[in-house]
């Protein structure tokens, strides 16, 4: 097996642990409270490891993707609350990855991310109309590696290990914060590392590149490598958050100051190198969602769908990509803060995420469906520990949003 295969995994790591909100959140979290939130990145990580593994054995398995199963499965009525609240979570971070990516050029050139909106929203549309789905997660895949920048800056600044090793494991809420601000945080960074649609284009991207049983073993390494690859940017960034920007008391508003340790510490170079993962972050999480949102609607409405397919085999997934691409542009239009949009979706991402994973843990059990790959006991335990904390977190964002005031 190549490296490349590993790609999918990789891109969905990228495009779902370190798109702009997780950017912009893990710094600051990391300017704020330190590494004491690090055990929720640790506990997303292996959440999302368990569900994705579980939604890529479904699609090598049955040979379809989880939607079109869940709606078959559940009936149309009760899968239709999940197919509006997926969307629509989906919708939201579209439109912030596309502000991403804007923000990511403006970075680059100091012209105004609104300036590069259209660019990006085309740029988008060209990839998933032309691209082939192998190229695609390669390059921007491999592309956003580079954001490993982070970790190589939070050991040329030199910090005080032990310092950052008693934060992670003594979490605590610092002083000067309330708890409901601390705990706001933690639900929107679980929320955001096991938003719901990583799942759905994982699975649908096994479908696209035609996995069977004999492609489990890459499904569970694309898994095991991504994923953990994903959490452990997330938390490089938080780090070198926590090294210079906590102690001067700068608060993160902006992508500028997210990127302020990386500049600080390897100057010109590293920052060249993290603006290039930004961009390649950013513009694979614009691809999934955009593909995701293609994907839900079309697997739930039976419509033919695919990159596998010619766009005029499969012209309604196309044109529901490019109504909601437009869509996204048009609300980034009003001068909304894409940042800002992404900090909610994960919060909303955290309200709906029993709605997504509790009818794959139902699937994933089926004998009809799965044969003799049903879930084992010990990974139905595990599943069922993580929908309890699932539930919980469900359960706490809205109460804790309004609290916390959103987390100001």
């Amino acid at each position: 097996m190549s490296i490349l295969g590993v790609a999918l995994g990789i891109l969905t790591a990228i495009g779902g642990f370190v798109d702009i909100g997780d950017l912009v959140t893990n710094a600051v979290v990391g300017s704020r409270f330190g590494l004491s939130l690090v055990w929720v990145t640790v506990l997303g990580v292996v959440g999302i490891c368990i569900f994705a593994q579980i939604s890529g054995r479904v699609a090598a398995v049955s040979g379809r993707a989880t939607f079109e199963i869940i709606r078959e499965r559940l009936g149309p009525r009760a899968s239709l609350l999940n197919l509006l609240a997926s969307f629509f979570i989906n919708l939201m971070t579209l439109t912030a990855e596309v502000g991403g990516v804007a923000l990511a050029l403006q970075l680059a050139s100091s012209v105004h991310y609104l300036a590069w909106v259209p660019v990006a929203g085309f740029a988008v549309w060209l990839v998933v109309w032309r691209v082939k789905f192998k190229i695609l997660e390669n390059v921007t895949g491999l592309l956003g590696l580079t954001l490993i920048v982070f970790a190589v800056c939070l050991f040329l600044l030199n910090p005080d290990w032990n310092h950052l090793f008693n934060q992670a494991t003594r979490p605590a809420v610092p002083e000067g914060e309330a708890p409901a601000t601390y705990w706001y945080y933690a639900v929107a960074l679980f929320g955001a590392a096991m938003t719901p649609y990583e799942v759905f284009f994982f699975s649908s991207g096994a479908v696209e590149e035609k996995w069977t049983v004999k492609d489990l073993s890459q499904s569970r390494l694309n898994v095991l490598v991504g994923f953990p690859l994903g959490g452990f940017l997330s938390v490089a960034i938080a780090a070198c958050a926590a090294v210079v920007l906590l102690p001067a008391g700068i608060g993160v508003t902006s992508l500028s100051q997210v990127v302020l340790p990386v500049a600080e510490a390897g100057g010109k170079l590293a920052l060249a190198f993290v603006i290039v993962g930004v961009l390649a972050a950013t513009f694979g999480a614009a691809l999934e969602t955009t593909l995701s949102s293609g994907y839900t609607l079309s697997q739930f409405f039976g419509w033919s769908w695919g990159k596998f397919r010619r766009p005029v085999r499969a012209a309604r997934f196309h044109l529901v990509m490019i109504l909601c691409l437009l869509v996204g542009m048009g609300v980034l239009a009003t001068g909304v803060d894409p940042i800002k949009v992404t900090e909610y979706s994960v919060v909303f991402s955290a309200v709906a995420l029993p709605l997504t994973y509790i009818p794959i843990l139902i699937v994933a059990n089926d004998p009809d469906y799965m044969g003799r790959h049903v879930n084992g006991r010990l990974l139905n335990f595990t599943a069922l520990v993580f929908m309890v904390i699932i539930l919980l977190a469900a359960l706490a964002a809205i109460p804790l949003m309004l609290l916390s005031g959103a987390g100001a």
